[in-house]
């Protein structure tokens, strides 16, 4: 085992390889203790100095791949969201997804019309008479950040469309795949904006969203390459759990019968609650 490895994050930054750091990302994966610390035993042993964080990822998935492909697949989470694009729809779609699990009647891509300028808006969502305007930041980067210009200008544009008496919006929203940096939280907070992230609010973030619910996208899925995710995407299919019961999109975009059933098998052995634990 190697061990003081400086490694190369995302942002470029060098940092020290941690064994803690992988477990926690493979134990989120729902693979069983054993499997874990194969996968941690044979990435320590291909380590090498100035490693990416990327490189590491890759080999991580891989061997958990072969070991077990459903544990494999919901470790690609997060490349899977990243995935969603090449556009920001598919993101925009999923996000309103986990919005009706959570019981809130959602509209997208609306126009309404400020005190002072017409404003496109991403979701429009409402549940128990709390009404909520939300812009969607997607990102296909790892290593990007939304960054303090972003609230500052949906703020401004939630107040525009606040001050118009017809509307009657509660709350104004950022959705995002990636992080946001310390000065857009500071502004949120201050000025009543709410963020919702990879991994914030913290415990609540989307990632955690997505795994209590088990609302995993289309692009977890090893059965389906990049380019055929992308017209079944475009259908607006983004979610496993959804798979089951669209036979008649995938035989129209020319899957076989055999396809069909192997991609249904997968997406419900993801989808199925406690099935990894």
């Amino acid at each position: 085992m190697k061990s003081k490895i400086q490694i190369v994050k995302a942002s470029g930054e060098k940092a020290w390889f941690s064994a803690i750091k992988l477990r926690k990302s493979l134990q989120r994966s729902g693979a069983s203790e054993a499997i874990i610390e194969a996968v941690i035993q044979e990435v320590q042993d291909h380590l090498q100095e100035g490693m990416t964080t990327k490189k590491i990822y890759q080999l991580a998935f891989n061997i958990l791949k072969k070991k077990h492909q459903p544990a494999a697949s919901k470790y690609k989470l997060k490349k899977a969201i990243m995935e969603l694009g090449p556009s920001g729809y598919p993101f925009e779609k999923y996000v309103s997804e986990i919005l009706k699990y959570q019981g809130h009647k959602v509209k997208l891509n609306q126009n309404l019309k400020g005190r002072c300028v017409n404003h496109e808006i991403d979701i429009l969502a409402e549940r128990d008479g709390v009404q909520k305007v939300f812009e969607c930041k997607y990102r296909n980067l790892q290593g990007t950040i939304c960054d303090v210009k972003i609230p500052l200008y949906v703020h401004s544009r939630f107040n525009d469309i606040h001050a118009n008496p017809e509307n009657k919006m509660s709350e104004g929203w950022i959705a995002t795949n990636t992080r946001f940096s310390t000065d857009a939280i500071a502004y949120a907070l201050c000025s009543k904006l709410n963020l919702l992230g990879w991994d914030y609010p913290d415990g609540n973030g989307i990632r955690e969203m997505i795994d209590q619910a088990r609302l995993y996208p289309i692009t977890c899925l090893q059965s389906l390459s990049q380019k055929e995710r992308v017209p079944i995407m475009e259908a607006g299919l983004v979610l496993c759990r959804d798979v089951p019961f669209n036979k008649k999109l995938f035989k129209e975009l020319g899957f076989s019968p055999d396809r069909v059933e192997q991609i249904i098998a997968e997406a419900t052995i993801l989808s199925q609650q406690n099935l990894l634990e």
